[in-house]
């Protein structure tokens, strides 16, 4: 049986186009790119070429993108060394950030280096613009903002352009991550003055274990890793050449394809919130269904025996989704998220993540299947 793939957040699957273009790499392009010889020279090349590429569909310099693992350093690097090398000793965060922003800021309070606040949510998971403005305006201190673009569990999107202002009006540093949302909304660096911005290709099509971090040139830090003068000193270690190669070819089709791709995700995705309204009683949504993230659907169902093994039983009728975060561990745990939202709740929630390849047939076979299992 074909299995039917709804965990999209969690990571997507490679594009065959990806895939050529970093074959074609791993074959023709071994070099070291910090070597000085031809096949050197040739590596390095390709990196910078890459780099301009995703720079290119983000509307920034070339010398504002850094290569990392993934999201996960790619914020680490930017709340550490923001307090490390730029003198921040305020962050501004929210209680439903990804756990690599949320564990960052609890290393950061248990060091004494700076003070950490939560800007109010409410039960949809949308961040309370005027008590952001207020904990700006009580700050005494240099001030980090780090809210992401899309919640990774229920979708719910934040307003960049609003956030950006306020954080400018009050002299206040902004990060973003937008794990969720680059490749997948326009965003150009350009019109919206950012600070930092952390990306991961493996969640639009593109190859695990690669990202970037954004440094708008306004902000001098120091390396994260040290080691050689890769990344223009700015990260220690050999590039992983095919991993970015195989990124900016991932960055490039999700935006040449984006406004077909948006249309099918959205068809889908409402066509599945449909079905189940029709077919499971009681069911609920968790986050802003309406205006948030196309691809995400986090689903709420009623209290029952049969709820508990939810996941598994889709698991074993060829469908993946899921409960909670992938990147904790290779066990559901949960969502922090949708517990801060609905903390006394005791439904039982999956979270459905689309992407352009899925079709009604598939989602006419889940939702036929969810009915039978509760």
């Amino acid at each position: 049986m074909k299995r039917i793939y709804l965990d999209n957040s969690a990571t997507t699957p490679i594009d065959p186009l990806v895939l050529e273009s970093m074959t074609t790499a791993m074959t023709e392009n071994y070099g070291n790119p910090s070597s000085i010889h031809a096949e050197g020279r040739k590596a390095r090349a390709t990196i910078e070429e890459a780099r301009k590429r995703i720079a290119n569909q983000l509307n920034c310099s070339i010398g504002e993108i850094f290569f990392t693992s993934g999201g996960t350093e790619a914020s680490n690097m930017v709340l550490k060394n923001s307090v490390r090398d730029l003198g921040v000793g305020h962050i501004i965060s929210s209680p439903l950030e990804h756990h690599c922003v949320l564990h960052s800021l609890d290393s950061i309070k248990e060091s004494g280096a700076a003070r950490i606040s939560f800007v109010k949510v409410d039960r949809e998971g949308k961040v309370d613009l005027d008590h952001l403005r207020e904990l700006l305006a009580a700050a005494n201190e240099k001030t980090l903002v780090s809210l992401m673009h899309a919640n990774n569990e229920v979708g719910t999107l934040l307003p960049l352009d609003e956030v950006s202002k306020i954080c400018q009006d009050n002299g206040a540093l902004f990060h973003t991550d937008t794990v969720q949302t680059i490749g997948y909304y326009p965003i150009d660096l350009d019109k919206i003055p950012i600070s930092f911005l952390a990306g991961s290709a493996h969640k639009f099509y593109g190859p695990k274990g690669i990202g970037f971090v954004y440094i708008n040139g306004d902000n001098i830090i120091k390396p994260y890793l040290d080691g050689g003068a890769q990344e223009r000193n700015m990260r220690g270690g050999t590039e992983n050449l095919y991993g970015i190669v195989g990124m900016a070819t991932a960055l490039e089709l999700a935006y040449v394809n984006l406004e077909a791709r948006q249309k099918q995700i959205r068809l889908l995705r409402d066509y599945l919130g449909v079905q189940l309204e029709n077919n499971v009683p009681g069911v609920e949504y968790n986050g802003d269904p309406i205006g948030g993230h196309y691809k995400i659907l986090s689903v709420s169902f009623p209290k029952s025996p049969k709820g508990e093994m939810l996941l598994m039983n889709l698991d074993m009728a060829g469908i993946s989704a899921s409960g909670g975060s992938a990147c904790s561990s290779g066990i559901d745990v949960g969502s922090h998220v949708v517990g801060h939202l609905h903390p006394d709740s005791e439904r039982h929630t999956v979270r459905f993540s689309l992407n352009h390849h899925n079709t009604k047939e598939e989602i006419d076979y889940v939702v036929k299947e969810l009915k039978k299992m509760l």
